[in-house]
């Protein structure tokens, strides 16, 4: 059985600092492209970063790029994403997700307020 577990979350003031984890189970994690996708309240899912499966190469959203980084180790089966330089606009329940099947954690909250 797939899973993902995303932890991480909390709140922060803008301008701070996040790193969130989702651990993964149940499938081979390292042949896995994983994506990170974010969900504002009364908004639609929007996507932030897809990491490959192979090097771990990285691809963002112009909303997130040259703030956020997106990273894996695949010895531990977890995907990672900080978030530096965070803005109001940032809070979301953030989501790891498969690429190849779509699977995803039930979300970490990141609330970004002062």
């Amino acid at each position: 059985e797939v899973q993902l577990v995303e932890s991480g979350g909390g709140l922060v003031q803008p301008g701070g600092s996040l790193r969130l984890s989702c651990a993964a189970s149940g499938f081979t994690f390292s042949n896995v492209a994983m994506s990170w996708v974010r969900q504002a309240p009364g908004k639609g899912p929007e996507w932030v970063s897809t990491v490959n499966d192979g090097r771990g190469f990285a691809v963002y959203a112009d909303s997130v790029k040259g703030r956020f980084t997106a990273s894996r180790d695949n010895a531990k089966n977890t995907l990672y994403l900080q978030m530096n330089s965070l803005k109001p606009e940032d809070t979301a329940v953030y989501y790891c997700r498969t690429v190849s099947t779509g699977h995803r954690g039930k979300g970490t909250q990141v609330t970004v307020s002062s």
